[in-house]
């Protein structure tokens, strides 16, 4: 076994970033401890062990709340996951932690569904896609839907090659099933704990199409969220806005949307290095 504290530190998220967790058909609330905590530890390093990497908190070794080891399966998450105890100040503050939520669902798995069920919640999304519902009226808000979210559906449509199209209907777009199924083959690629990543990733943009383009790194974590924000952001322009509020919420789901494409990177990056090994 070795173990080592924390070689740097990762940019901390902003005041105003996220109060809320991993969010899922099962629930809205994140699966964290609630509220805030006194500071009860001074250090906090990495560790390896035969199931990955453990977090220590001085001496003691952080437990999921299910009271199991936590354990997550590469370092660079470990270091992530670590940056965030380590950056807590007096107080812990849990809503601010989303890695450490994530990685608790991943260990915990509190809903108790298995990769397939995961995956079909994930597919699902594209029935109420942000980005497929459109308007009619206003015609400078239809255009700008247009305009944006257009491309956005086309790149996705030649990288998986499958349907999609968009729809004015309340009941939305006729997605057809092999474009699904596309879906459904491309996420059965990824580990159980980027899956649950992706479901995150996901509920936050309402989309599984920005969340795509997002993991496929073809927009930015700004770019995916300003598309999944649309309409509120056409409104603000027209009508003007709390500053403070709308600051606050764009703050939030953007450092939600980070950690959440951090984590599904870093869960899935050394198995698809693995995988194009072998394939070469």
């Amino acid at each position: 076994l070795w173990a080592r504290s924390l070689p740097f530190r990762l940019p901390r998220a902003p005041p105003a970033a996220a109060r809320s967790g991993p969010v899922g058909p099962y629930g809205s609330r994140a699966y964290a401890p609630s509220g805030e905590r006194k500071r009860f530890y001074q250090n906090v390093s990495i560790s390896q062990g035969e199931g990955g990497f453990e977090i220590n908190l001085d001496h003691r070794k952080l437990k999921t709340p299910q009271a199991k080891l936590f354990t997550v399966p590469s370092e660079a998450l470990a270091i992530a996951v670590a940056t965030e105890w380590d950056s807590q100040k007096d107080t812990i503050k849990f809503y601010t932690m989303h890695l450490t939520t994530l990685c608790n669902t991943a260990l915990d798995n509190p809903t108790q569904r298995n990769k397939m069920q995961l995956i079909r919640a994930a597919v699902k999304f594209l029935e109420t896609d942000t980005v497929c519902y459109r308007v009619e009226e206003p015609p400078a808000l239809a255009e700008l839907q247009k305009n944006e979210w257009d491309p956005l559906v086309a790149w996705a449509e030649k990288r998986y090659n499958v349907t999609i199209g968009s729809s004015t209907s309340i009941l939305g777009p006729n997605i057809p099933a092999s474009t699904k199924e596309t879906f459904i083959s491309h996420l059965a690629s990824y580990n159980m704990w980027a899956l649950q990543g992706i479901e995150f990733v996901i509920t936050q943009l309402k989309s599984l199409i920005l969340s795509m383009g997002l993991i496929d790194r073809h927009i930015t974590v700004e770019k995916a969220v300003l598309l999944s924000r649309l309409e509120e952001e056409y409104q603000i322009r027209r009508w003007g806005n709390v500053e403070w509020a709308h600051d606050y919420d764009l703050c939030e789901l953007r450092a939600r949307t980070a950690a959440g494409t951090l984590f599904v990177h870093l869960c899935s990056e050394s198995s698809t290095v693995k995988h194009k090994l072998l394939q070469d």
